[in-house]
């Protein structure tokens, strides 16, 4: 039986495997570029996802019967993995892997405000003027982008944003379910949304949705998409449950590292001043809203 403490070493040991894994699909995304509609990259992410991990949950029987109401909840959030899976690629085609993963670390920012108007979580100015820091961080990334691609510099935002209601949608069910289950009927959810749309326009000409066989070396590139996918998310889901996220969130900040030594090594890509400068300002705002949090938490509740 593993004690406390081995179980947040591997705990740790997860999320840092997470945050390799995370970028190394997003290289795999980002080198399929136009080859592929990117509908049929983002399906085929969880067509992995729910095909290598639903026989380990029916093994173990972890699965249910899920009601209606819980149906309803899958779906939506497949519907936003979705979103921002296909948006973060599209972004991947014409920015470094870096710079579209800072401008996506804007989520907690966006989570923190969420929480407060939809959850009621109370939000002190402190955690206001990180949040607004954090944004100004972003745009010092996308403006250069902006210049560059256009409006593609924006979707990773969309991302941050669509990955924010995801996770407030995540709270509210990961207490009633094994992470494996979850995980499972996430990507089931997703595929009940983004097949019946690949066949709609298949052949139609509307490039991010017009799916097609693809070539081999394609094929084989999205086969290792699908399984280093399912794999981080398996990391994550795991090192949740063995550490506390408030151990392991700064730890989320090695993907910024991890994607910037895979973009160098495969694409020959290396954030700018301006990036730079925008990366550190959203990691210490990020860095101090989790602080913040903590400290709060670990504040004594008064007595009546």
């Amino acid at each position: 039986m593993m004690d406390n403490a081995g179980r947040m070493s591997l705990g740790i040991l997860l999320m840092i495997g997470f945050c390799v894994l995370a970028p190394l699909q997003d290289s795999f995304a980002k080198l399929i570029g136009g080859a592929v509609a990117v509908g049929q990259v983002a399906a085929t992410r969880f067509l992995f996802q729910a095909g290598l991990l639903l026989p380990v949950a029916m093994a173990f029987g972890w699965l249910h019967r899920p009601g209606r109401a819980e149906i309803g909840l899958h779906l939506l959030r497949g519907a936003l993995l979705l979103v921002a899976t296909a948006f973060f690629f599209t972004a991947l085609r014409f920015m470094p892997i870096a710079d579209a993963i800072a401008i996506f670390f804007v989520e907690p920012f966006i989570l923190t405000l969420l929480g407060g108007l939809l959850l009621g979580e109370p939000i002190g100015p402190r955690r206001y003027i990180a949040c607004g820091v954090g944004f100004a961080g972003a745009l010092l990334i996308i403006q250069p982008s902006f210049q560059e691609v256009g409006a593609v510099a924006f979707l990773p935002l969309v991302t941050a944003l669509c990955f924010a209601f995801y996770m407030i949608l995540t709270r509210r069910m990961a207490t009633r379910m094994h992470p494996i289950t979850l995980q499972v009927y996430t990507g089931l959810a997703a595929m009940v949304i983004a097949l019946p749309l690949l066949w709609v326009f298949r052949g139609s000409g509307f490039a991010p949705l017009d799916a097609r066989w693809p070539a081999p070396e394609m094929l084989r590139l999205l086969m290792a998409l699908g399984v280093v996918a399912t794999l981080s998310h398996v990391c994550l889901s795991f090192a949740l449950s063995l550490a506390p996220a408030s151990l392991l969130a700064p730890l989320q900040y090695l993907e910024i590292v991890s994607a910037t030594v895979l973009g160098f090594y495969i694409f020959g890509d290396l954030p700018d001043g301006l990036s730079v400068a925008g990366i550190v300002l959203i990691v210490a705002s990020g860095l101090f809203v989790f602080l913040r949090e903590r400290h709060l938490e670990r504040r004594p509740t008064p007595q009546p």
